[in-house]
């Protein structure tokens, strides 16, 4: 559906990803699922190739200048792929995003050139063992000697752990309030840097993720982004890229998903009669289809509002709505469609189970869904708080409304 929202040169980039996507090894999916390969670098050399990463970037950067929607597009073809696929995808826009917005010229021609042509591979260091949604307790600490920070301290669940040349890293610089003694560095991969548990994952395999220990790690003064303890504002922005490439990457897996089933319940027989004619299967398509269309609108309307708005507390409440909206409508498509195919689609015969493990993860990672409506509820209320001029006063159309002995709030 959303397509008849697309310009014509989105669809063009949406059947350029589609080609790619079709030559993409099948022995490579199945053997990044069975953990035979951890990381595929030449997978995200080929995008590369393709001039398919960073898509919003500059072009002097190796980017195409286009637009979030663009990149919603992109990533929503991709994301039919395993989940790994989606996220090497989105990592580049990650971690290029702080470099793209904050990064001075010379740290974008050294670290964000080289990851648009696929010439260095990035990951971003962010959870702590002792913290997930708690961002600002984070204990890595780097401190300034000279003209270098000296960083010691954990970061685990950092999906391209095992292939990244280099990471982002959020460490702590001062010893102050929380949120404003936290610095984002461009950390290079050196002895010093140790990956040193790559997890066995219910789902979501191949994409290298496991823990880091930095141990008396020196980054160069020049590789602070943005500047010391000012790490607060780059982690806002990059939740932007976060979480919607959470969202468009949970679309494509469920869309294919609900398509096998909707082509298998259109073929099984029970009861004389295929089982698309029961109400307990067609009306599940039903629900799925049209839970997917509304989590493709908030997401591309969430990506559009970005486009234009750029990072404020409106476009971040929109942005937390699609992550939730869409990774939630994911999970209960895929289910559904397992549930429309019975007992084979519990099988490996089809690669619903896969699916159904892969998409369990986008509902915890990049903020879980409890933490988006922390998001949500708290921007709204701004937004719903604020005076507002040029609007009829709907309170006021009530019979008993000027009634102000009733209105008794303590």
């Amino acid at each position: 559906m959303i397509d008849a929202l697309l310009t014509e040169q989105q669809q063009k980039l949406k059947d350029e990803v589609r080609e790619f996507v079709k030559k993409v090894p099948r022995q490579l999916l199945l053997d990044m699922d069975a953990d035979r390969v951890r990381y595929p670098k030449q997978y995200v050399v080929d995008l590369a190739e393709q001039n398919l990463l960073g898509l919003r970037f500059p072009q002097k950067y190796g980017g195409r200048g286009l637009k979030w929607v663009d990149e919603m597009a992109a990533l929503e073809e991709i994301s039919v792929l395993p989940a790994s696929f989606g996220c090497l995808f989105a990592l580049v826009s990650i971690v290029g995003e702080a470099l793209n917005v904050f990064g001075a010229e010379e740290q974008k021609k050294k670290y964000l050139a080289p990851l648009l042509k696929g010439n260095k591979f990035c990951a971003e260091a962010l959870t702590e063992p002792r913290g997930g949604s708690d961002f600002f307790g984070a204990t890595t600490v780097a401190k300034k000697q000279g003209d270098y920070y000296i960083l010691n301290g954990q970061k685990r669940f950092v999906v391209g752990a095992e292939g990244a040349d280099i990471f982002f890293v959020y460490a702590r610089t001062g010893s102050g309030d929380p949120r404003q003694s936290i610095s984002g560095f461009i950390v290079e991969r050196d002895k010093t840097v140790e990956a040193k548990y790559l997890y066995g994952l219910l789902g979501t395999r191949g994409g290298g993720a496991g823990r880091l220990i930095f141990r008396d790690t020196k980054v160069p003064a020049e590789n602070l982004v943005l500047g010391e303890n000012k790490g607060g504002e780059v982690f806002n922005q990059m939740m932007i890229p976060e979480r919607m490439t959470s969202a468009a990457g949970s679309l494509g897996g469920a869309r294919e998903a609900l398509e096998i089933a909707a082509r298998y319940s259109d073929k099984r027989k029970a009861f004389g009669t295929t089982i698309r004619n029961f109400e307990a299967v067609s009306f599940k398509v039903a629900d799925s289809i049209t839970k997917l269309d509304a989590a493709r609108c908030l997401t591309y309307g969430a990506a559009t509002a970005v486009d234009k708005l750029g990072s404020t507390g409106y476009t971040r409440r929109l942005v937390s709505e699609a992550k939730k909206f869409a990774t939630q409508a994911a999970w209960e498509v895929i289910n559904d469609a397992m549930q429309i195919m019975g007992g084979i689609g519990y099988t490996n015969v089809y690669p619903i189970e896969r699916m159904l493990r892969d998409c369990r993860l986008t509902m915890i990672w990049t903020g879980t869904n409890e933490i988006m409506n922390l998001i949500i509820q708290h921007e709204y209320y701004r937004e719903a708080l604020k005076q507002r001029k040029n609007v009829r006063d709907v309170e006021d159309d009530a019979p008993e409304s000027r009634a102000e002995d009733e209105k008794i709030y303590e």
